[in-house]
């Protein structure tokens, strides 16, 4: 194994292992066949208003491993290792307070929230998922109770159950292999579709956060995901195993979700027929 340094640490080096494990997972998500699929301004909200849905729990991700590796508590106490503090804050500066399309500040959250508005789609399911987290302050019961898809679901659970247990390189990895390392090719390939499909509807807030995501997650968020994986695991086989089997659950439970919204689709397109 290779090894590398890391703020004057010597590490282990299995990023690229795990890399190399789960491109055939990362290679069929680029291609899936879903894209191709999303052809009307009706498909467009399906697809919309199913992936939503990770658009809001990968906010979770960041905020769980922000309160792992910071202190998020008053009294204030220096928590943890300084680099990845700095890691973790300012991947969260961004992806909770962007610059959104008009200039003001918003959580890509709410930037996809907009563009789903300004297309047509409806935010009316995912708005009243919230409530119904709030109202029973369990998110295992909500998802339970909720009108899903059950791949939708499973994806959500997976999310939450990493959460809950606790393990910081596992959420990161989650959060890393399972999203901010994945986003930059798969949205790409999302976004051509859309450019081609869709010329006369006006996407100007889809579009740009699409390319703010492929932006930030190429050039900056990834590589400093890839770093905090590499500080939590340090030379610990156990955590880097752990991280390597995470990675690739994640990659399945995307792999459903998509499977879940061209299912979908399908049965639109024919009630429509």
């Amino acid at each position: 194994m290779e090894l590398i340094y890391f703020y004057g640490k010597i590490y282990t080096m299995n990023i690229s292992e795990i890399n190399a494990q789960i491109q055939p997972q990362k290679n069929a998500l680029i291609h899936h066949s879903l894209y191709e699929k999303v052809k009307t301004v009706a498909d467009l909200h399906v697809f919309l208003e199913q992936h939503i849905y990770a658009v809001w729990d990968f906010m979770s991700l960041l905020k769980a491993l922000q309160i792992k590796l910071t202190c998020t508590s008053t009294p204030w106490m220096p928590v943890g290792n300084p680099a990845l503090r700095f890691l973790i804050n300012e991947i969260v500066v961004a992806e909770e307070t962007d610059l959104a399309f008009d200039g003001s500040r918003q959580s890509h959250f709410e930037m996809y929230l907009d563009a789903m508005q300004q297309c047509g789609a409806s935010t009316a399911n995912i708005s009243a998922f919230l409530e119904t987290v709030q109202r029973t302050q369990n998110i295992f019961v909500a998802i339970k109770s909720a009108d899903l898809h059950p791949n939708v679901k499973d994806f959500l659970n997976f999310t939450f159950r990493v959460i809950e247990e606790g393990k910081a390189h596992n959420i990161a990895a989650a959060f890393t292999f399972g999203r901010e390392d994945l986003i930059p090719s798969m949205f790409t390939e999302i976004l051509r579709s859309f450019q081609q499909n869709f010329p006369e509807t006006d996407l100007s807030k889809l579009i740009y956060y699409f390319e703010r995501h492929i932006e930030l997650d190429a050039d900056e968020h990834g590589p400093m995901a890839m770093q905090m994986i590499t500080e939590l695991c340090g030379s610990d086989p156990q955590k880097w195993e752990e991280v390597a089997q995470t990675s690739a659950e994640a990659l399945e439970k995307r792999w459903g979700l998509w499977n879940a919204i061209e299912e979908l689709l399908l049965k639109e397109s024919v009630v429509l027929n």
